[in-house]
């Protein structure tokens, strides 16, 4: 059996480095968009947001998925592509990272 077969999900990591006065804008965006998909999505375990301390200009995303599917299913949503467009502007820079869940 392959590492992604035995996987306990497909987890999401997302850092966003979000321009100087767009934060609050940001984050009310972030939350509509993480409320959806929770709700809407059955694939979407957890969708976590993570802000650091001290609070800087930068946001992370912690997001559980059944498999790379429901992943797929979320990217195409419309409330994500509502987000991600509205976004857009607000964004500096933004890296994802994609990993199994295993568990021991």
């Amino acid at each position: 059996m392959s590492d992604v077969e035995q996987a306990e999900g497909y987890v999401i990591w997302v850092e966003f480095e979000i321009h100087a006065g767009q934060m609050e804008r940001f984050e009310a965006l972030l939350h509509a968009n993480a409320k959806a998909s929770l709700e809407l999505e059955p694939g979407c375990r957890q969708f976590d947001v993570l802000a650091p301390l001290p609070a800087r200009s930068a946001i992370s995303l912690y997001e559980i998925y059944d498999n790379k599917a429901a992943f797929q299913a979320h990217l195409a949503s419309a409330h994500y592509q509502e987000f991600a467009a509205a976004v857009a502007p607000a964004v500096k820079d933004k890296v994802i990272k994609t990993f199994l869940l295993k568990a021991f």
